[in-house]
């Protein structure tokens, strides 16, 4: 794991987002869940579901049933839960989905992410802002590590807030599983 500066701040309930269209939710969602759990000391995770994702094509489950096949992924981790925000925050962009959650003072959010987002993150609605407002974790994932080490948001930044975790991933995506 490449250590970055990881600033601990007392009294603060350090709280995983991993977001996506979870379509399918699978066991690498689960594995990256319980390791950012375990070696960042977080005390819960949402998977945020979004109906889609900008940079993908369309979602080919509806957002009800990718909901309740995630839960059923997670299974007895409960500290994982399973959320679709876009309603209540009016929006499906990250930065409002961190602004809302840290309205609350006493939460410090560790967004988590694939190598492969990390590559285009630039691209992303204020990209910028949801470095400041977060601790960003980008767990690496097969074929996707030199690039992301390279992107503009991993060599633009101080990179006091990111950090990359090199561990033993799961050979799986979504888009394969849709594949069959």
């Amino acid at each position: 794991m490449v250590k970055l500066e990881n600033k601990l701040k007392p009294n603060k309930k350090k709280i995983g987002i991993l977001g996506g269209t979870f379509d399918p939710a699978h066991k690498g969602h689960l594995e990256i869940s319980k390791q950012a759990k375990k070696r960042f000391g977080l005390k819960n995770i949402v998977w945020a579901i979004t109906k889609q994702n900008p940079f993908k094509n369309q979602s080919k489950s509806n957002l009800r049933s990718r909901m309740q096949f995630a839960k059923k992924v997670i299974g007895k981790h409960n500290y994982i839960k399973v959320k679709f925000y876009e309603e209540k925050i009016k929006s499906n962009k990250t930065i409002d989905l961190i602004k809302h959650l840290t309205q609350q003072k006493q939460n410090e959010i560790y967004f988590i992410m694939g190598a492969d987002n990390l590559i285009n993150f630039h691209k992303w609605y204020k990209w910028k802002s949801i470095i400041k407002r977060c601790n960003i974790l980008v767990f690496d994932r097969q074929g996707y590590k030199t690039k992301s080490l390279k992107s503009v948001t991993f060599n633009s930044t101080s990179n006091k807030n990111l950090t990359f975790i090199n561990f033993n991933k799961v050979n799986i995506s979504s888009s394969q599983l849709r594949k069959f």
